[in-house]
């Protein structure tokens, strides 16, 4: 317990949750930057003076003439025009903006609770802050890829950025919990059980940021085949050994589909365990599990079949949150925290 004073718990509760939802939208807004072809728009990080978007035609053309030399525009987008531009800029600037949005609003809050909790108290929020900056420096890290000797970021950066991303969310939903849970379960089971969940659940997006990263989702748009065999037929199965199999984007939608299986079969071991045993305190978090996770390949499968359809994918990223939330949730029944 951070503190026994019931209006700074409150307050502290009030910061984390509009904190988690932010980061849930910076998230959504993060996706759809990538499914739209934007993330690369801003070709300059800039970290005090980018907080304001262009106010005349001057400043539009600063920046369109600085998105001409780099290789997506003279290799693929040659012919975009300037309203085209506005358009990926504008999510760029949307994405940033919410990411410096992000470190002030938890920076000013956790310097008010520093003076009313004992600091000692508080390092953990400080590490959430630090992972906050660590996310700002990955996110140009990972821009910087693109501007070279590519049109798109390393996929190996984005997965980085978005596995960030999610532990900073997740960070953020354990300190909630652990204010506000007051459900008092009896029989639990084994904490390495529902961390282990939680471990395919990330490397599940990692994977996904990896798909996403080198559009595999708009190839073998097809269920649950790929083409006409289960394997990739443009590689063989002594690929996936191969140190270089996370370059390939047939091999990567192959890992991702199976690792959804994987994860599918995980559950229900979980699921038949709890029932079994009958932990009746833990019925309506593994319910809740198995909702989001149906959800999340149901959209899965939509976003493969119809090829990554932006609003498809985008929803498939956004059902991924609640799927990790709930996973938090379960992971933290099942601990002495509770």
């Amino acid at each position: 317990m951070y503190t026994i004073n019931t209006k700074i718990k409150n307050h502290l509760s009030l910061w984390l949750i509009m904190m988690f939802w932010i980061i849930s939208i910076m998230i959504i807004v993060g996706g759809l930057t990538r499914l739209t072809d934007s993330g690369l728009s801003i070709t300059k990080w800039q970290l005090f003076s980018g907080l304001f978007p262009p106010f005349n035609n001057d400043d539009w053309l600063m920046y369109f003439n600085l998105y001409k030399e780099i290789p997506e525009f003279k290799l693929q987008n040659y012919n975009m025009s300037m309203e085209d531009f506005k358009v990926i800029f504008w999510w760029e600037w949307v994405h940033r903006f919410l990411g410096r949005l992000i470190g002030v609003g938890f920076l000013i809050p956790l310097i008010y609770f520093s003076f009313k909790i004992e600091i000692s108290k508080l390092l953990n929020f400080y590490l959430i802050f630090l992972l906050i900056c660590f996310q700002g420096f990955i996110g140009w890290y990972m821009v910087s890829s693109g501007l070279v000797e590519r049109v798109d970021v390393s996929h190996f950066r984005l997965s980085l950025h978005l596995f960030l991303a999610f532990l900073i969310l997740s960070l953020i939903l354990w300190n909630y919990l652990i204010i506000n849970q007051r459900t008092n379960i009896l029989n639990r089971i084994n904490p390495l059980i529902p961390f282990s969940f939680l471990i395919l659940v990330f490397t599940q997006i990692i994977i996904g940021a990896f798909v996403s990263g080198m559009d595999a989702g708009k190839i073998y748009n097809s269920w649950p085949l790929m083409g006409n065999s289960y394997f990739p037929n443009d590689n063989s199965f002594i690929d996936l050994f191969d140190l270089s199999v996370f370059n390939e984007p047939s091999l990567v939608q192959f890992i991702h589909r199976n690792l959804a299986y994987t994860i599918v079969i995980f559950y229900l071991l979980i699921a038949y365990n709890i029932y079994k045993k009958k932990i009746y305190g833990l019925y309506k978090s593994i319910n809740i599990l198995g909702f989001f996770m149906i959800i999340q390949i149901i959209l899965g499968i939509f976003t493969i079949i119809y090829g990554a359809q932006i609003y498809i994918a985008s929803m498939h990223q956004i059902s991924s949150i609640f799927l990790v939330s709930s996973s938090i949730y379960f992971f933290f029944l099942n601990t002495k925290t509770n």
